[in-house]
């Protein structure tokens, strides 16, 4: 699951299977069926739960799972688990003391009210998971920069300058600013960021600096870019990437 729609689809399908499995938990002499049905939809939910709301998990799983510290089954620590088991409620006379139906029922309810209630946080989990790989990803490409500089300047600069201009373009779709040109360079990128107020005017001035070094490793000019020179557009780009989002 990559993308935001393959999240939300799984997440629709899962909360589209409860009204099967409420059904289920009704039938005295189905349990067999239930187990198959909730132990598949148990896994999957615990997976989104997991990428979703990780602070929620523990209380998930405990509507399920056995507390291996208690004395004794009761309504109150009676789960999921004990059901699909075939644990049933102490008798009295041989009636039973409490509905186990009624119990299982409640935590697969509760199950479920915390995985609808991850519909809100979709969106910013979602972003937020993708800009840590984004910047992992900025992280090696930069690594590979600093690899290059014994080898070839130019090619070292160039990598460093891709992951400013990729950098920039991450920062304009964050903040909803459109750019006129398809493939916008740093310097198209540069000036509607700083108007737009993402950073100031000395921000402004460092990348409008780091651009003239990109271009100076990326095109054949009157001289060789300088060791220095790569080194100072390097620690800028990851400078810049750190701080600016």
């Amino acid at each position: 699951m990559n993308t935001e729609s393959e999240v939300k689809k799984e997440l629709d399908a899962l909360l589209e299977e409860t009204p099967e499995l409420f059904k289920l938990c009704t039938k005295v002499d189905d349990i067999l069926a239930f187990g198959t049905k909730y132990q598949n939809w148990y896994t999957r939910a615990t997976k989104l739960i997991e990428l979703l709301g990780s602070d929620r998990v523990d209380e998930f799983r405990t509507y399920y799972r056995r507390d291996t510290k208690r004395k004794n089954i009761d309504a109150l620590n009676y789960v999921i688990q004990d059901y699909i088991a075939g644990i049933g409620a102490y008798r009295d006379n041989d009636k039973p003391l409490w509905d186990i139906h009624q119990i299982v029922t409640i935590r697969v309810y509760n199950q479920v009210q915390i995985l609808a209630s991850l519909k809100s946080r979709l969106g910013s989990v979602l972003a937020d998971v993708r800009g840590h790989l984004l910047a992992e990803i900025e992280d090696e490409e930069l690594d590979a920069a600093r690899k290059l500089l014994k080898v070839n300047l130019r090619a070292a600069g160039a990598v460093a300058g891709v992951v400013i201009e990729s950098h920039l373009q991450r920062i304009a779709v964050n903040h909803s600013l459109k750019v006129s040109k398809k493939d916008p360079t740093i310097a198209d990128l540069n000036d509607p960021l700083k108007h737009k107020g993402i950073y100031d005017l000395p921000t402004w001035r460092k990348i409008q600096h780091l651009a003239d070094l990109r271009n100076l490793c990326d095109h054949k000019k009157s001289r060789e870019p300088t060791e220095q020179e790569v080194v100072e557009l390097i620690s800028g780009v990851a400078s810049l990437v750190k701080n600016i989002h």
